[in-house]
């Protein structure tokens, strides 16, 4: 699966866009700040309904344009088209996919399984555990059928056991409704997460061990409450502990992955360039584990792929990009720095994003 065509109205400061893009290789050059990045952006809110920029997308409209108009086609038989439109006057999202106007966001996400590497990628080490869990919930998203639905009933009982907590006298009976909710599919998310990460690790292992072999390194999964005893008992017996903090403290809304180094965090052990391959290794990974369970492929957005890496480790992420036989989207702010990377044979088509007229920028086609 590959995007055939891009059109884009409206976005940022980019002229309008109208792309055929290579089913593998794609790389966009330009100087700072002539819009590359919010190319990857365009496809990025294209497939996900959301920036990984900007937290409100109001923000990636044009200045003085009254809305943004976002279109893709996917290959396949028949090619598959996808929509997204925002009106800077209203907060909603359009959603189009094969006609249907009232298409849902999940079922956008499904449609175009993104994979998104750029500097924000380094939170999987660095940053909260909400980062990891999102990593760790689309692989499973995108191939337990049932996962979405376990998803938000969890979600909903959480969030009703956490309004009860803050109300102040806790009704032993109507607690335990909701704590008897949320254990019943907390336990039931915890087990698809398992099985996924239990079939995901190897498949991480090897992408690291091709990419860049580390020693040492482990990944591990941790639901998110003692691994003794079950949801049901961890909630009832945190009652009162859990009433003065105001909120479920143990739970799947706790789990998270763990990354270290010979049993030392891999943040306080790795530097900024081999921190960057194993989060790379993390992403790659998933498309390699879609791909085997699923028969799909990722799209990849990278943003400014030579940062923090040498010239050997360049060419052997770019080999394995080869090798997956996926599409990609790259951003360089020199072409030459990745042109001579890629084999022969490798379809590779180079774009650049010029500085045009009153502040806004042109994508052309290089030969």
């Amino acid at each position: 699966m590959s995007l055939t065509l891009l059109n884009f109205h409206g976005l940022r400061n980019l002229l309008p866009v109208e792309m055929t893009p290579s089913p593998r290789i794609n790389v966009i050059s330009g100087t700072n700040g002539s819009g590359k990045t919010s190319l990857l952006e365009g496809v990025h809110i294209l497939g996900m309904g959301r920036s990984f920029r900007t937290r409100q997308l109001k923000h990636a409209i044009q200045s003085e344009q009254p809305h943004m108009t976002l279109f893709g086609r996917l290959s396949g038989e028949p090619e598959v088209a996808l929509g997204v439109r925002r009106l800077r006057a209203q907060r909603e999202l359009e959603l189009r996919l094969k006609g249907d106007k009232n298409a849902r966001l999940a079922e956008l996400v499904e449609a175009m399984p993104l994979q998104l590497i750029n500097p924000d990628a380094f939170r999987l080490l660095e940053g909260s555990p909400a980062g990891r869990r999102e990593f760790l919930d689309w692989g499973v998203f995108h191939v337990e059928h049932d996962f979405l639905g376990i998803w938000k009933r969890t979600r909903r009982a959480l969030k009703h056991r956490n309004a009860l907590l803050r109300r102040g006298r806790i009704q032993p009976q109507e607690m335990a409704v909701w704590e008897h909710e949320l254990a019943n599919w907390g336990e039931q998310m915890d087990m698809l997460r398992r099985a996924w990460f239990s079939d995901f690790l190897p498949v991480f292992e090897e992408t690291l061990k091709m990419l860049f072999p580390l020693p040492g390194l482990s990944l591990r999964y941790a639901r998110g409450w003692d691994k003794e005893r079950s949801l049901s008992a961890v909630l009832h017996d945190s009652r009162a502990t859990d009433q003065q903090m105001g909120f479920t403290q143990q739970g799947p809304q706790r789990a998270d992955l763990r990354i270290r180094v010979n049993k030392q965090p891999a943040i306080e052990v790795l530097s900024r360039g081999q921190q960057k391959l194993v989060v790379s290794a993390m992403k790659l990974a998933q498309g390699r584990f879609l791909e085997r369970t699923a028969q799909r492929h990722c799209i990849y957005l990278i943003d400014d792929l030579p940062a923090e890496l040498d010239e050997q480790n360049r060419h052997q992420f770019c080999q394995l990009l080869e090798d997956m036989q996926c599409q990609a989207f790259i951003t360089s702010v020199e072409s030459s720095a990745l042109r001579r990377t890629w084999l022969p044979d490798t379809a590779v088509k180079m774009f650049h994003v010029k500085h045009a007229e009153h502040g806004l920028s042109r994508l052309v086609q290089e030969s």
